[in-house]
């Protein structure tokens, strides 16, 4: 191994450097990033500022937006791991964030699992985090502390990158991290470190039951804040006080030693240390003072009065310089209407309550913390987003803003959030969907142009999904891949949905074989594959009628995780479906009623003796929305419902919706379950 030349001090850890002593790089990839929902604006909002047409699933985000919400402004809620998130922000947004507030986790079960209500009784099921979330930071806690801080040593670089020449970092850490990360930042902003900030957690201290403890209990979290540039200057931080403070006389002598600042006044020199102000200053103070003197002898004012009432009516903040009891020298402190806040705040706390989320910081915290490093209309970005509480403070405090998380149900409670925020601006959830899955496989399985390199790519694409849903190839067929025991299995494509002709495809090719059972996995899917009839699919009951079993399984994320993969720890679900009735109760005008619901994987996550509390289908569902115009585009909201911890009933009926003219519509209907996975379906009505 080469010899690491040592030329400053900093904090190393195995899997920093190289074997050859090069520091390891940091991919920096840039994908596109697909729009698959957008959030309060209406479809012809949107197609007024649409530029083409739109000839995929998804929406390509094109980042043609101004940079207000006059200039069509939409802030970004992104789905997805944060590395590849940043490195593909930095395009449009390299230089552009003003705020950066990141709470990276540092402990396992606690950061992604969640407790999950469950239909109107609010009854609770917990939620172990899910592969992917497990293993989103697996390298942060299966090889220790040195894996987490090279996870953040990289996006710590990234995230150098994004902020504005204003712009500030706050970092939110544990206590028994943060001097760690202290380090990896400090190499990273060299500097540019300007305070830790002291935060009270506001949980309770469970010591007392005990006679001696290991140590004492945390009772507080560390903000460790980082600014752009040397420049960068910070505003006064204060609390404004409902009543003023009344002013007082302070000693206007310092220990600071500065021998220009040492002068004759009142007949006093310093031979050491110095006075407050120079001497002009100081002169036309003890000028203020004599002026008052005179004018309160013939009014009767208190000098707290005097100066407010200069300050109010004619602008003048003034300064007062007299001679003290004792022969001291003195300063007048003037009535605030604010106290200064320091590095340690005691006044609020970490956690938050508005959701059920473990790790949920407090509004009051994060409304601080904006206030005070952005002004309205600032952009500010959360990578590791959580419950969404810094968006929603964003939000309304009228900032611009840019969320990312992992976990699903973390994207899923953030929207729910932000929908229950009065005028909530429209938003877009993205992600990079296909692009990631076929990036994941160019670096995978060799990323070729040439024919037969592709089929070499493809050959072994195939033979690693087959591996992981423990099924062997088969050579010779056209539209089937592999086989699980007495079951086919036909593999979707990484960069396109699973469609009915390709299911109808292999389901043929399985009648000609004599096969009965058909197992087809995919990563997306067209709409209406997992349709409601009865208590099956529609696919389901067709591939029925031919004697073939069909079930449709979800190809996870985190099949391209390595050590996921490597790991085994890959589980492939069914795919859930619903029925829903439209009804046209007047002329123009449709309702859409949920009718049915059926989850298959529900049995596999939720103990008997909660599934014991539920009596109903609609348990299940936590939110539900209609686009009542798809264009096979982005999912545009137009109607929604969903639950929150105080209102947990949900309407199964939609409002009615009419139409401008009659003509043939497709409605595109969203169900998400209680642990925040959705299923989609399209009906097309036509409207009289």
């Amino acid at each position: 191994m080469a010899k690491i030349e040592i030329t400053k001090t900093e904090l190393v850890w195995p899997g920093k450097y190289n074997e050859d002593g090069t520091l390891k790089e940091v991919p920096r990839v840039s994908l596109p990033f697909q729009v698959i929902e957008t959030v309060n604006e209406s479809r012809a909002t949107r197609e007024a500022t649409r530029r083409g047409v739109q000839q995929t699933l998804f929406d390509v985000w094109e980042g043609k937006e101004g940079e207000t919400f006059e200039e069509g402004w939409k802030n970004k809620l992104i789905w997805g791991d944060n590395l590849l998130v940043m490195g593909s922000l930095l395009e449009k947004f390299a230089g552009k964030i003003d705020l950066i507030y990141i709470d990276p986790p540092f402990a396992t079960g606690a950061d992604f699992s969640f407790t999950a209500p469950i239909g109107e009784s609010g009854d609770e099921v917990f939620k172990e985090q899910s592969v992917i979330e497990e293993k989103a930071y697996r390298d942060t806690w299966g090889r220790g502390l040195e894996s987490y801080l090279q996870m953040l040593f990289e996006r710590g670089l990234l995230i150098r990158s994004l902020l504005s020449p204003q712009g500030k970092l706050i970092i939110h850490m544990g206590d028994h991290v943060s001097s760690y990360v202290r380090n990896v930042f400090d190499e990273i902003f060299s500097g540019l470190y300007r305070n830790t900030i002291i935060v009270r957690r506001g949980t309770k201290n469970v010591q007392a039951q005990f006679e001696h403890v290991d140590a004492l209990a945390i009772g507080c979290d560390h903000l460790l804040l980082y600014v752009a540039s040397e420049e960068v200057k910070l505003p006064r931080l204060q609390h404004e006080l409902a009543e003023h403070e009344p002013g007082k006389w302070d000693t206007f002598w310092r220990g600071t030693q500065r021998p220009t600042m040492r002068y004759n006044l009142f007949g006093i020199e310093p031979q050491d240390g110095q006075w407050r102000w120079e001497e002009k200053r100081a002169r036309r103070a003890v000028r203020n003072y004599e002026e008052y003197l005179a004018f309160s002898n013939i009014n009767n004012i208190s000098l707290d009065d005097y100066y407010l009432e200069k300050l109010i009516n004619e602008g003048l903040d003034l300064d007062f310089v007299r001679l003290g009891p004792n022969k001291t020298v003195q300063y007048y402190v003037p009535p605030r209407g604010y106290k200064l806040i320091s590095n340690v705040w005691m006044d609020l706390m970490t956690r938050g309550t508005e959701t059920t989320y473990a790790t949920e910081k407090h509004e009051q915290l994060l409304e601080r913390i904006v206030n005070w490093l952005s002004v309205e209309g600032s952009l500010i970005a959360d990578f590791f987003c959580g419950s969404g509480t810094t968006l929603a403070v964003a939000e309304k405090l009228g900032r611009r803003w840019i969320g990312c998380d992992l976990g699903r149900w973390a994207i899923h409670v953030t929207r729910k959030r932000l929908l229950s925020i009065p005028d909530c601006k429209p938003f877009e959830i993205l992600n990079l969907g296909k692009y990631e899955r076929q990036y994941w496989q160019g670096v995978t399985f060799g990323n070729v142009k040439d024919k037969a390199g592709m089929e070499q790519r493809l050959y072994e694409y195939l033979a690693f999904i087959l591996k992981l849903y423990g099924a062997q190839p088969v050579a010779g067929m056209a539209h089937l891949h592999g086989k699980k025991g007495k079951a086919m299995v036909h593999i979707g494509a990484v960069d396109a949905p699973v469609t009915i002709a390709e299911i109808e495809a292999a389901v043929d090719e399985c009648v000609r074989l004599k096969q009965n059972e058909l197992h087809v996995l995919g990563w997306e899917w067209e709409m209406g594959i997992a349709a409601a009839e009865g208590k099956g699919g529609l696919m389901h009951e067709a591939a029925r009628k031919r004697g073939v079993k069909l079930l449709l399984l979800q190809i996870p994320r985190e099949v391209m995780e390595q050590q996921a993969a490597e790991k085994g720890d890959v589980r492939f679900f069914e795919l859930a479906y619903f029925e829903a009735k439209i009804t046209q109760p007047k002329p123009l005008t449709v309702q859409v009623e949920l009718a049915d619901f059926a989850s298959p994987n529900m049995d596999e996550t939720i103990p008997d003796d909660v599934r014991a509390k539920i009596t109903k289908w609609s348990d299940y569902i936590d939110y539900w929305a209609i686009d009542w115009d798809f264009q096979h585009d982005t999912f545009m909201q137009g109607w929604v419902a969903y639950r929150t911890r105080k209102e947990r009933r949900l309407p199964l009926v939609s409002d009615p919706h009419t139409y401008p003219r009659p003509g043939t519509y497709r409605i595109l209907v969203k169900v998400i379950d209680i642990f925040g996975n959705d299923t989609s379906q399209a009906f097309d009505v036509e409207v009289r």
